[in-house]
């Protein structure tokens, strides 16, 4: 059960707008930087993320079609703004894992009550 479009569309209009105010800073948040695939615009989307020996780790609770998610993906990589630096990061990798081992544990059950088995495995340059 990954998070519906409706929630989305409730998060994108008002959970996100005031997140882009803490996620630059707060602990296990960032904001990922990307460009649109076919506007070229620069937006900007709160994100909860986890560090990993090599980069992050971000668990797509609303499914790998997210537009951030296509455009990271599309680009390779993206800029995360985390504890308020600008992090540039590479090889953007898309990992199905039923078992959600590259997650905290306390935060795989969590994710195990939503189904959410998709992240995205991002590499620091």
């Amino acid at each position: 059960m990954v998070l519906s479009r409706r929630v989305a569309r409730f998060n994108r209009v008002a959970t996100n707008q005031v997140l882009r105010h803490v996620a630059g800073w707060a602990p296990g948040f960032a904001m990922v930087v990307h460009k649109g695939r076919r506007s070229g615009r620069e937006f900007r989307t709160p994100i909860n993320v986890f560090r990993t020996k090599d980069g992050f780790v971000v668990a797509l609770t609303y499914g790998p079609g997210a537009d951030w998610v296509k455009n990271v993906l599309a680009a390779g990589g993206c800029a995360l703004v985390y504890r308020r630096k600008e992090i540039r990061v590479r090889g953007a990798e898309l990992v199905h894992d039923d078992a959600r081992r590259a997650m905290p544990v306390p935060i795989r059950q969590f994710l195990g009550l939503l189904d959410v088995n998709d992240f995205l495995l991002l590499k620091r340059e």
